[in-house]
C-alpha cells in the first residue's frame, strides 16, 4: 500500500480556538480556515497523497452545507452523536488515532487540534519510527502535554499552513529567520 499522510480535523477545537482564544467572539467567514489549504499542506509536508477526515458533533444543529463544502473539498465529514457529557469528537478521534497505531501498513498522521487529551494515542503512534507525527494549530496555544512528546513536528496554522486569508490578531514569539519589519510598519 503506498504511503499516505491522514490529516484528522477536530473541527470544534479550532473553531473554539479561534473564536474564544484568538478573536474573543465568532470567527467571521473570512476568519475561519481555507480548510483545502489544510489538506493540500498535510500532502505537502511530507510529498504524499492526504486523506482529510474531519470530525464534528452531529448531536446538534450541524451546517448541512458545510458539510457539503467538506466534501467538495475531500475531506471526509464524520458526523458523530452521543450523551451530552461525551466529548463524541475526541473520542472518536482518539479511537481513529488507536487504530492507526495497530494499522500494519503504518501511515503517517496529522492532527489539527490544541488538545492534551490526545498525547498518549499520538505518543503511541510516536514510537513506532516509521511514522511521521504532527500537529497542526496555534503554536503558541498547542497543549504543553502536546509540545513535549519527543519527535512531533508542530506546523502552525497560519504561519506554516497559510491556512488564512486575513492576517490574525495574535501576540507570539516570531523567530528571527521570519521577523519582517514591514508588517509593523504598514
Amino acid at each position: 500500500m503506498p504511503a499516505e499522510t491522514f490529516l484528522l480535523v477536530d473541527g470544534e477545537n479550532i473553531d473554539a480556538t479561534l473564536g474564544g482564544s484568538l478573536l474573543g467572539r465568532r470567527p467571521a467567514p473570512e476568519e475561519r480556515p481555507r480548510w483545502e489549504r489544510v489538506l493540500t499542506h498535510a500532502s505537502a509536508v511530507w510529498d504524499q497523497p492526504a486523506r482529510g477526515l474531519f470530525f464534528l458533533n452531529g448531536s446538534n444543529h450541524l451546517p448541512m452545507s458545510f458539510v457539503q463544502a467538506l466534501t467538495a473539498l475531500d475531506f471526509r465529514p464524520v458526523l458523530l452523536s452521543g450523551p451530552p457529557d461525551t466529548k463524541v469528537v475526541d473520542v472518536a478521534i482518539q479511537k481513529t488515532l488507536a487504530a492507526l497505531a495497530e494499522r500494519e501498513d503504518g501511515g503517517d498522521v496529522l492532527l489539527a487540534s490544541h488538545d492534551g487529551d490526545f498525547a498518549p494515542q499520538l505518543a503511541a503512534l510516536l514510537a513506532d519510527e516509521r511514522r511521521r507525527v504532527g500537529v497542526v494549530g496555534f503554536r503558541e496555544l498547542v497543549s504543553g502535554q502536546l509540545q513535549e512528546l519527543d519527535g512531533l513536528e508542530l506546523f502552525d496554522l497560519e504561519d506554516d499552513v497559510g491556512a488564512f486569508t486575513v492576517a490574525l490578531p495574535r501576540v507570539r514569539i516570531i523567530p528571527i529567520d521570519r521577523f519582517d519589519p514591514w508588517t509593523l510598519l504598514g
